[in-house]
């Protein structure tokens, strides 16, 4: 469904960002990009969405490719119309306007009826049983939760093949966490929908995904089935927390590890 090629983004034409990124999300799949702050997981996704030009980055090889066509040149209205629709890191709805009015207005690139519209809100409902009880509530007046389920349910409305979440869970209860990622993991199921996921809390990233890339300083420096990511012993470490029983790192060791760069090898 997608694809990236050995992609290249720099910023203000100096700063090399990406350096390389290859990865593929399989049609129907939940892939998951994990990475520490400042690894070039949020750039990798507005590379595919195409918001790099507001923020003076430009891709300067490779390539992006939805079902074999590439879309790295198009604008970000366009790939939006082709399937690929990105929510945001940090809940960004329109907060002035109603949780309803936020959802209708992700319809806007299409051409449907007002009944479409209707019918395809309640779809988010049902999804979303909280945003039906707040639907005439202003959106800047709702939990981080609740605004967190309006950014995906509004990125619902234009009916995409592949969604591109950016830390879903960033700032909320666990219990919030849990509720949210069920939802996506039904939404794969039930409506087709492919998801790359980005996301720190490895740990629910990986339970709900089936292939998993880790990034580094710009660099893809390992992959595989999430299964195994779960059980590989550097992942474990640095993205689960979890250590052999009785073992304690201290910073320093992290950051003798970090320069080892141990899955490299």
């Amino acid at each position: 469904m997608l694809r990236l090629n050995n992609l290249e983004v720099v910023y203000d034409r100096t700063i090399l960002v990406l350096k390389g990124i290859s990865l593929e999300v399989p049609e129907q799949r939940i892939v998951t990009l994990l990475g520490s702050n400042g690894a070039g997981k949020s750039t990798t996704l507005k590379a595919i969405s195409g918001l790099l030009r507001p923020e003076r980055g430009e891709i300067i090889m490779g390539s992006v490719e939805l079902t074999g066509k590439r879309i790295d040149h198009h604008q970000p209205e366009d790939i939006v119309k082709l399937g690929i629709i990105q929510v945001m890191e940090g809940r960004r709805v329109f907060e002035d306007l109603t949780a309803e009015e936020n959802l209708v207005a992700g319809a806007h690139t299409r051409r449907v009826s007002a009944r479409e519209i209707r019918r395809e809100t309640e779809l988010v409902y049902e999804y979303f049983p909280r945003l039906a009880q707040r639907q005439g509530v202003k959106a800047g007046y709702l939990s981080g939760g609740e605004q967190q389920m309006l950014a995906i349910g509004r990125a619902l409305m234009a009916r995409p093949k592949v969604m591109l979440l950016d830390e879903p869970s960033l700032g909320l209860a666990p219990l919030l966490v849990e509720e949210i990622f069920e939802i996506i993991q039904r939404l794969n199921r039930e409506e087709m929908l492919t998801v790359l996921l980005v996301e720190q809390n490895a740990a629910m990233a990986l339970t709900i995904a089936e292939h998993g890339y880790v990034m580094e300083n710009g660099r893809i420096v390992l992959d595989g089935a999430a299964a195994s990511l779960r059980e590989n012993a550097d992942v474990k470490e640095f993205y689960l927390g979890l250590t052999e029983v009785g073992a304690r790192k201290s910073y320093r060791d992290v950051k003798h590890y970090k320069r080892r760069k141990r899955w490299l090898s």
